[in-house]
């Protein structure tokens, strides 16, 4: 039943999302702020972008590149795109045809659910599964079918999967590295879901916002540079992520021509364009600066293999992490609490703002596990660090 609204007599609103409220990153961040919490909890550098890229946008900032970009993004931006994926995966991408640079990978998602996904269509979401997804999926008039990910490595179950998919089955959404849990998906699952959809009116959306954030030298699995997902596929990609600048909401979308037509219809009026001088200086960046990305993974791993050998003391038993910048924590020897509850707890009695993952489930297993954010200085790492031994 759709809730309704008051607003005054004789009218009322008619919820699309009656069972939506503020996602927990808001409400953990703002949590953090109101306690004066070290905030590990939403995935946000507390460092600033590489100086070379803020010069770049100060640079078109000044020079007359403030007014509307064409709505697929600067082409300059897009061929950088499609060099580095050339240069890196060996893979063509025309960046007319196939990429559009989108306001963040959110809105990229929620055009890619919409390009394919009409009234009674089935999607298929994987458990814990990024909160941004049902919205979308629900507002284009779909049904989210949610699947587990296997514990405790947070793997396909590949039997439920293939008994899942039917024929309303239009969508398949796989987020590689994984938001919430930093596991990862590897070539051989992208042929096994190849397999299943091959034949079938059935479309892959690939969430790999976090592409170059992998570690212990794993290869990152992209549907861009698989045989068969290439033709089916909406992969999804976040330069806030790539260059610690999660505040300028800029992703791009790759898809092959026929799906990208169908993205852009959505895209034209949703966002529309995405911020000028910043694309601008996102294409210079990535032309002269490659090793910005390629250097990511050591980056981030040390951040991981530093935050991990800091709270080793701790009581919390950590999970592996091959991917994100997350780290996933048990902390069934500390407390009971359910975990939105031991999460209020680290906050506001602790200083240390961390997230539940029950959030991220339809129906949450009886685990006892919250997320690290470790993207941040090594400093805070270590003020963090010393309250989380203390627990």
């Amino acid at each position: 039943m759709n809730q309704t609204t008051n607003q005054s007599p004789g009218q009322t609103i008619q919820s699309k999302l009656p069972d939506v409220g503020t996602t927990i990153f808001t409400v953990m961040s703002k949590l953090a702020q109101d306690h004066g919490a070290i905030n590990l909890s939403q995935g946000f550098p507390d460092f600033e972008p590489e100086e070379a890229l803020l010069d770049r946008v100060s640079h078109y900032l000044k020079t007359g590149k403030n007014q509307y970009p064409p709505m697929i993004g600067v082409p300059e931006l897009r061929q950088a795109i499609s060099s580095k994926f050339t240069q890196t995966r060996g893979v063509d991408i025309d960046p007319d045809t196939e990429i559009t640079i989108t306001s963040g990978a959110t809105e990229a998602l929620f055009c890619a659910i919409h390009s394919v996904v009409q009234t009674d269509d089935e999607v298929i979401v994987f458990d814990p599964a990024y909160d941004s997804y049902e919205p979308a999926i629900t507002l284009a008039g779909g049904k989210t079918i949610h699947l587990p990910l296997t514990l405790p490595d947070y793997q396909i179950d590949w039997d439920a999967l293939g008994s899942a998919i039917t024929d309303r089955t239009r969508l398949i959404i796989i987020n590689t590295p994984h938001n919430p849990t930093g596991a990862i998906l590897q070539e051989r699952d992208l042929d096994r879901i190849a397999g299943l959809i091959e034949n079938r009116n059935c479309y892959l959306l690939s969430d790999e916002v976090y592409e170059h954030i992998i570690f212990d030298d794993e290869i990152h699995a992209s549907a861009v540079s698989h045989p068969v997902l290439r033709h089916k596929s909406f992969a999804v990609f976040s330069f806030g992520k790539t260059y610690h600048a999660t505040g300028w909401k800029i992703g791009y979308c790759i898809a092959p021509p026929e799906l990208t037509v169908e993205f852009r219809k959505i895209h034209q009026f949703n966002a529309f364009t995405t911020v000028t001088p910043m694309q601008w200086a996102l294409a210079d960046f990535i032309n002269d600066h490659p090793q910005n990305y390629l250097e990511l993974p050591a980056f981030y791993q040390h951040k991981r293999d530093l935050f991990r050998s800091l709270i080793t003391r701790s009581r919390f038993k950590l999970l592996p992490s091959r991917g994100t910048y997350f780290q996933l924590a048990d902390y069934s020897d500390i407390s009971d609490l359910k975990d939105t509850d031991f999460a209020n707890w680290m906050t506001i009695e602790k200083g240390v703002a961390v997230i539940p993952l029950s959030p991220f489930y339809q129906t949450a297993p009886d685990t006892r596990i919250i997320r690290f954010c470790f993207a941040k200085q090594d400093d805070t790492l270590a003020e963090a660090a010393k309250i989380i031994c203390a627990v």
